[in-house]
């Protein structure tokens, strides 16, 4: 049965967490202009062109790492490090020569300071939305459920942005609502497994915990695999359909929704046994 095999899904999660930590304090984070400060440029096209497209032609005067995102009527959003007047000069020309009539709608840049700002903002979101779940949670049930869902969601957090810290993929603001979704998914798959060992509970004088935990998971392991087999789908779909400029943002969706559905069965109820264990 599941509880039985823990000590298993205790050595995967140390197998996806610990090389991410590592990373983290190795390599750090590959933090987009929103979080380290940079340029963003609003243009129109007189043509219709697509975003790699546009991206091709930054690459001429060495912005090929510029994030690209089109928008309505020909108008493109163009995110780079930091432009002088003479970059943004170079930029427009080099669309001009590759696509003709281009008009500058604006041009603005994000410092530093304001990226270490978005960073502290985000931290503290996570961190009280962390907080506020464990209250709840420990309200509504009790203080065990609330420590094994609050720890179950650190580990999906901390495999999400190991991974993205191991292949230095981009973190830029979409990054941090994928995050919150996830943890959101991750606490509602909890819940639904948690309710059910709660219902299971009642009337019982000597619960058997792990008989009971084994039985309450069963009970709920299609609907879990059924949800997260429904989010995946629609997540590959964007992934493959969407373009270059949500993809990270789905791939963080991608991993963490994954990784979600085993913690929830095979993280978050261990470490509710091994609480009540211990208490």
């Amino acid at each position: 049965m599941i509880i039985e095999r823990r000590k298993i899904f205790y050595i995967i999660s140390l197998i996806l967490i610990v090389p991410g930590i590592i990373s983290l304090f190795i390599n750090g984070l590959n933090l987009g202009i929103d979080f380290r400060g940079g340029s963003i440029v609003n243009v129109r096209m007189a043509a219709e062109v697509s975003a790699p497209e546009v991206r091709e032609a930054l690459a001429t005067v060495g912005l090929e790492q510029a994030e690209v995102q089109k928008s309505a009527d020909n108008t493109y959003f163009i995110r780079t490090s930091e432009l002088d007047q003479e970059q943004t000069k170079a930029l427009l020309n080099a669309l001009k020569n590759r696509f003709g009539e281009v008009e500058l709608m604006s041009a603005e840049s994000v410092g530093a300071t304001i990226g270490r700002e978005l960073s502290r903002n985000a931290l503290l979101a996570l961190g009280l939305g962390l907080v506020l779940m464990l209250i709840y949670i420990s309200f509504r049930f009790e203080w065990t459920f609330g420590v094994a869902a609050v720890a179950a969601l650190v580990h999906n957090v901390l495999v999400v942005v190991g991974a993205f810290s191991i292949f230095q993929w981009e973190i830029n603001t979409p990054f941090i609502a994928s995050i919150l979704t996830v943890v959101g998914f991750t606490i509602n798959d909890t819940i639904v497994v948690f309710d059910r060992v709660r219902e299971n509970l009642r009337g019982t004088k000597r619960p058997d915990y792990l008989a009971l935990l084994n039985k309450s998971i069963l009970q709920v392991l299609n609907r879990s695999i059924n949800t997260v087999l429904t989010a995946v789908i629609t997540l590959l779909a964007l992934l493959i359909l969407g373009g270059a400029t949500i993809k990270f943002f789905v791939v963080a969706m991608l991993i963490g929704f994954v990784v979600g559905a085993y913690t929830s069965i095979c993280i978050a109820s261990p470490l509710w046994y091994e609480i009540k264990k211990a208490a």
